[in-house]
């Protein structure tokens, strides 16, 4: 199975670090345009000098409906758009009733609203070509639970995952398809490194003795995932969710 994309451009939201920036990074390295987006800069200069001199960058904020259709619109067709765009923002398990809305509304705008957005944002141009892949990175508390007990994050990526299932139905006449990789627990960034540390070692053992390879994920397990959504291979595949987790 050989994977070439020396003719596509990508775009890739939440390519600031870890799995983004793995992703982004792959299809670079297998010959793609690569547009790259974050609303960390820092981070971003870095991810866009690892993936060479065709990539493009972008400091953005995904849930601002402007930016998004600015961005979608300087970076011109889109034949892959990979929804990286999602995470904690900093937040932390806590009982429901402590929960505020803004807490609640924070998480669906990053994880929900950011997909919504820059699939929105590129669909036209997909219809008109008759081709194009979405591929939307979702979480395996999406399908079960949160291991660190985030309520807003579980629900948003299980209704990310009912859009990739919805916006899969609804394109697919087009020649688009739509899915979603669900990573498991994979230590990608800070946010996700002070969960794990926070779990303290016992709670660490369980996590692994519940995996069946017995180690946690890379985002380089994830990219892969991403670029077979993406080639020729799973042209006959939309709608559909795949747990990269090391087997539950």
């Amino acid at each position: 199975m050989k994977f070439d994309f020396s003719t596509q451009q990508v775009l890739v939201t939440g390519a600031g670090q870890g799995i983004g920036r793995a992703i982004a990074c792959a299809f670079a390295g297998l010959g793609a345009r690569v547009a790259v987006c974050d609303i960390d800069e820092q981070a971003l200069a870095i991810t866009r000098e690892n993936c060479g001199p065709q990539a493009t960058a972008g400091v953005l904020d995904a849930t601002d409906p402007a930016q998004v259709q600015q961005f979608v619109g300087q970076t011109g067709h889109v034949d892959i758009l990979v929804n990286c765009a999602g995470g904690v923002r900093g937040q932390e398990g806590q009982p429901l009733e402590a929960v505020s809305l803004a807490q609640w509304h924070a998480l669906f705008q990053v994880n929900v609203d950011s997909t919504f957005l820059f699939s929105q944002a590129v669909a036209p141009g997909m219809k008109a070509a008759g081709f194009g892949r979405i591929i939307n990175i979702s979480s395996g508390a999406g399908l079960g639970v949160s291991l660190t007990g985030i309520q807003a994050y579980a629900a948003a990526k299980a209704a990310q995952i009912g859009l990739t299932r919805q916006l899969g139905h609804e394109l697919g006449e087009f020649g688009i398809t739509v899915n979603s990789v669900a990573p498991g627990f994979i230590r990608s960034n800070p946010n996700s490194e002070r969960q794990w540390q926070k779990f303290g070692e016992a709670r660490q053992q369980q996590i692994l003795g519940q995996i069946a390879t017995r180690r946690l994920g890379t985002p380089e397990d994830i990219a892969h995932a991403v670029l077979f959504f993406a080639s020729p291979y799973a042209s006959w595949i939309t709608g559909q969710v795949l747990s990269v987790d090391g087997g539950k």
